[in-house]
C-alpha cells in the first residue's frame, strides 16, 4: 500500500453513501428527513461527549498545571474564534460550496450549502481524521482511517437522504484536510504527544455540541470560524506543560 489510501477509501466511501442517500432521499418525505436530521444531531451530541470525555483524562489533567486544562481548551476556542473570523473561514467554506452548488445542483436546492458545509465539518473534526491520516503518513497502518470512513460512509449516506449531493462533494475538503495530515505523517513522523491529542479532542467534542446545535436547528453557530482552535489545542497544551 501507498501513503493516502486511506484518505482515498474515506473519500471513496463519502461519495458511496451520498450518492445512495441522495437516491433514496427522493423517496422518503419531508417530514422523515428532518426526523432523520434531529437523529443525526442528537448521534452527534453523542460524538461530543464521547470527545469531551478526553478532558478529564488522567494524562492530560496530569501533564497540565493545576488549572490550566480548562484554560487551555477556553484558550484555544477564544484566539481560535479570533482567527477563524478573520480568515473568514465559514464565508469561506459557504462561497466554496456556492461554487460547486452552481456546478452540481439543481435550481432551488436550497439544502447544497448546508449540506457541504455541515458535513465538511463533522467529516473532519475529531481524532479519527488526524491520527489516522499521520498514522497513514507514518506507515503504521490505516485501520483508523478504515473505522472512520466505515463511519463518514453511513453518515454521508444519512445526511444526503436530507441535504442531497452537497454532502457527497464535502469530500473535496476532507481529501485536501487528510492528505496535509498524512504529508505531515510522511515527513515529521509522530509529532504529538498523548495529552496533546487529548487537549485537540476535547476541544473538538465543544465544536461538535455546536453542529449538534446546527443539526437540531437550536443555534446556528459559525463552527467554520472555530476550526483553528483544534490547531491551537495541542500548541497550549506543550506551551503550558514545557513553560508554566
Amino acid at each position: 500500500m501507498f501513503a493516502g489510501i486511506g484518505t482515498i477509501l474515506n473519500i471513496s466511501t463519502i461519495i458511496l453513501g451520498g450518492a445512495f442517500g441522495v437516491f433514496i432521499g427522493a423517496k422518503i418525505s419531508e417530514r422523515l428527513r428532518g426526523l432523520i436530521l434531529d437523529a443525526l444531531g442528537c448521534i452527534t451530541l453523542i460524538s461530543a461527549a464521547d470527545a469531551l470525555m478526553d478532558f478529564w483524562n488522567p494524562t492530560f489533567q496530569n501533564s497540565m498545571p493545576k488549572g490550566w486544562p480548562l484554560l487551555i481548551v477556553v484558550f484555544s476556542l477564544v484566539i481560535g474564534a479570533v482567527i477563524g473570523s478573520w480568515w473568514r473561514i465559514e464565508d469561506r467554506l459557504e462561497k466554496f460550496g456556492e461554487t460547486l452548488k452552481k456546478r452540481f445542483a439543481k435550481d432551488g436546492d436550497s439544502n447544497f450549502i448546508e449540506g457541504f458545509v455541515t458535513s465538511s465539518l463533522i467529516f473532519v473534526i475529531g481524532p479519527l481524521a488526524i491520527l489516522g491520516s499521520i498514522s497513514d503518513g507514518m506507515g503504521t497502518g490505516i485501520d483508523q482511517l478504515v473505522l472512520k470512513s466505515t463511519l463518514d460512509g453511513f453518515a454521508a449516506m444519512a445526511f444526503a437522504a436530507t441535504f442531497g449531493w452537497g454532502v457527497a462533494l464535502s469530500c473535496v475538503p476532507v481529501g485536501i484536510y487528510q492528505f496535509g495530515w498524512t504529508l505531515i505523517g510522511v515527513f515529521l513522523g509522530a509529532i504529538l504527544s498523548d495529552y496533546q491529542i487529548l487537549a485537540m479532542t476535547a476541544v473538538g467534542g465543544i465544536l461538535l455540541i455546536g453542529i449538534s446545535l446546527r443539526l437540531l436547528r437550536i443555534k446556528s453557530i459559525e463552527i467554520g470560524n472555530l476550526l483553528p482552535a483544534l490547531a491551537l489545542a495541542p500548541l497550549l497544551a506543550l506551551a503550558a506543560h514545557q513553560f508554566i
